[in-house]
């Protein structure tokens, strides 16, 4: 699914230079969970945009399908998230005036997906995270694990070939973390998504089958035997 070759990420911090990416060579295949991990400003964040289609390597390709996402126009980068990736953040990102319902539907709307179907399908993908009597809440009427499972329906909804996680367990306590990850497994064997997250947890990296270590930009893969 995806494959990355010799991917080098420059950016301007005042006068001097960072390379946040240096030379990654990386493959994920289709259906394959990987797990990114590394200290602050290593460059996990920003490898995972590179695989969001959200910024473009300074050098090297990022293939995602044979398709180099480095050459794509803006328009056709932004017909791709929306159709084939799904986002998950630290902070949620959902819109306070909206419903749970209303805020799982605004990802329908780029398809152009009718309102009564939207309305179907978001509450069926809250339904999937357990929150199927929830569907009229406003944000601040959910804890933080729920907002989670809102912005992990929003995610899905649109039955995504891959899912992106920035630090999905970063606002949450350790009970609610389990909660959250044991549904991400869930979600994941039950779809076949692509899921990669990123996380500075420790207890999620140690049970990773499939971890990426990024360190000073450069990227070392561990597989571990499956049990």
């Amino acid at each position: 699914m995806y494959k990355l070759s010799g991917v080098t990420k420059r950016y301007r911090r005042g006068r001097e230079t960072v390379e946040a990416l240096r030379g990654v060579d990386l493959v994920i295949e289709d259906g394959d969970k990987l797990v990114i991990q590394g200290p602050t400003g290593g460059g996990k964040s920003t490898l995972l945009q590179m695989l969001g289609a959200l910024d473009r390597p300074t050098e090297g390709s990022i293939e995602l399908d044979g398709t180099d996402l480095a050459r794509l126009s803006e328009s056709a980068l932004t017909k791709l998230r929306s159709e084939k990736i799904g986002f998950v953040f630290q902070s949620f990102n959902l819109i306070p005036t909206l419903t749970a319902q209303e805020n799982v539907e605004t990802a329908l709307v780029p398809l152009g997906v009718g309102a009564d179907e939207r309305r179907r399908r978001a509450a069926a993908a809250l339904e999937s995270v357990g929150l199927g009597e929830r569907l009229r809440h406003l944000p601040s009427e959910l804890s933080g694990g729920q907002q989670q499972r809102v912005a992990i329906a929003r995610a899905l909804v649109k039955n995504p070939r891959v899912l992106l996680a920035d630090e999905p367990t970063g606002n949450l306590d350790e009970g609610t973390r389990d909660e959250i990850m044991n549904l991400l497994e869930t979600l994941w064997k039950e779809n076949g998504f692509t899921f990669v997250m990123v996380t500075h947890d420790s207890a999620i990296a140690r049970s990773a089958q499939r971890l990426a270590v990024i360190k000073k930009g450069t990227v070392t893969v561990t597989e571990r035997a499956r049990a």
